[in-house]
């Protein structure tokens, strides 16, 4: 349904138009093959800029995402990886680690400033795991919105050994990986149809 058909925004905020949330959402597709066109600096710092935005607990931000992009860290990278992603994370301009940091609640002062006793309420090992792994995920989704919306194309995926990519990666802190997103210009001609998804009445209730 096209939203220019529907009341949605009321006396607030104007939705998009369809063409936007076609290149953000509908038309857009996890891709396993790269066009050999690079991902500037730039234009990762401009994806953060707009994943940071996005809201998680007590602004907590517990998201750490490591660009591997040079050959050093594809190297470094590339014996934790499942057989069947290594031609794609290889080839892939760019591969974001998104990981979530569990000493998060030390930033909370700095992020929190109204509450800074919010610190305190991150001390419990399970509601501190929860928490961080919980806004880190939503982080790293916000990252595949941001990179779609600047023109980007993403290729999620877990499939490698978390344990060695920490050991790799962030051995002495208390960042932990969750999963990958290889991020470039995805060529079209490779994909194969979307597979369905579950209709609203499949997947929703209103109550």
């Amino acid at each position: 349904m096209s939203t220019d058909t529907l009341d949605l925004h009321g006396d607030h905020a104007t939705p998009l138009p369809d063409d936007s949330l076609d290149q953000i959402f509908r038309d857009a597709r996890t891709h396993s093959h790269w066009k050999d066109e690079p991902v500037s600096e730039a234009l990762l710092r401009a994806v953060y800029d707009l994943t940071r935005m996005g809201p998680t607990s007590a602004n907590c931000c517990p998201a750490r995402f490591v660009f591997v992009t040079l050959k050093d860290g594809k190297d470094k990278l590339k014996p934790h990886l499942m057989d069947s992603n290594v031609d794609k994370t290889m080839s892939a301009p760019a591969t974001v680690i998104v990981a979530h940091d569990m000493a998060f609640a030390d930033k909370i002062p700095q992020l929190f400033p109204h509450a800074p006793e919010a610190k305190d309420w991150f001390t419990d090992p399970k509601t501190k795991h929860d928490t961080a792994f919980r806004n880190g995920t939503l982080q790293g989704a916000y990252f595949i919105i941001a990179a779609r919306a600047l023109g980007l194309d993403c290729g999620p995926m877990s499939g490698f050994d978390n344990e060695g990519v920490d050991k790799a990666f962030f051995a002495g802190t208390e960042i932990k990986s969750n999963f990958l997103i290889n991020v470039g210009h995805g060529n079209p001609d490779k994909l194969f149809p979307r597979s369905p998804r579950l209709s609203f009445e499949d997947a929703c209730q209103i109550v």
